[in-house]
């Protein structure tokens, strides 16, 4: 794994406000530790911090830290991040050496596309990264899996992650990592509609005493009536009946 350099300045102040002020110019606060060194508040240019930890190796890349004069081959670890805009704003820099194994949590490439997925299965990502143990020249950039093979039903579990010489798995074998699982479809059933002799649906709007929906009339216009309106339409049909007679 290549190197990369970073430049870094002692930090006096510590604190919330201080903290602000630094990123407001342009850095980022941190601290130096381990291997005998004391703690060591320093901070960074946000934009050289930002292309350390963009090359192949991502934020695993082994850091020149120049502080002062002196050079430490360090890690970066403990970022932490805006919550907003997601840029780093505190971060640790951890001094090793080349000749001792550390930790690294390393991404998961997932290459192919799913047999079970051109079936119609949905592509469901348990984990996009898994801690490794292993020296600092042999950190992966990433691990490659082949999915392509992976049908309905079928789960890929850390087990099947591929050999890598010097790397050393950190998480359980049986530990899901991706699989293909069936769609989820509601089904929704659709209510009986009755039709009239002419095929058009009759809306119910009430029941009657045993819960049968009372079908609607229509008067000329085509638009419904209401049972005060049929009732009142009734008593005048049958008051005009007995004028007539």
């Amino acid at each position: 794994m290549d190197q990369v350099s970073l430049s870094a300045e002692h930090r006096q102040e510590s604190g919330t406000r201080p903290s602000r002020r630094l990123r407001a110019a342009g850095s980022v606060p941190g601290v130096l530790y381990g291997r005998g060194l004391d703690s060591t508040p320093l901070m960074v240019d946000r934009r050289e911090l930002y292309s350390a930890l963009h090359t192949e190796a991502g934020t695993n890349a082994l850091i020149d830290l120049e502080v002062g004069g002196d050079k430490y081959l360090t890690v970066a670890r403990e970022l932490q991040r805006h919550p907003v805009r997601g840029d780093i704003i505190h971060l640790d820099f951890i001094r090793i050496v080349l000749d001792e194994k550390i930790t690294a949590e390393v991404g998961i490439e997932y290459m192919g596309e799913p047999e079970g997925a051109k079936e119609g299965g949905i592509l469901e990502t348990i984990r996009t990264s898994v801690p490794i143990s292993a020296f600092p020249t042999d950190i992966p950039a990433s691990i490659q899996l082949d999915i392509s093979a992976l049908e309905v039903g079928m789960t890929l579990s850390a087990a099947d992650l591929p050999v890598i010489e010097g790397v050393e798995y950190l998480v359980d074998s049986e530990a899901p990592l991706v699989n293909v699982i069936i769609p989820r479809i509601l089904e929704v059933e659709a209510p009986e509609v009755e039709l009239d002799e002419e095929g058009l649906p009759i809306v119910p709007v009430e029941l009657d005493e045993d819960g049968v929906p009372i079908e609607v009339e229509l008067d000329e216009d085509g638009k419904p009536i209401v049972a005060e309106e049929a009732a009142t339409s009734e008593e005048e049909q049958d008051s005009s009946s007995d004028s007539s007679s």
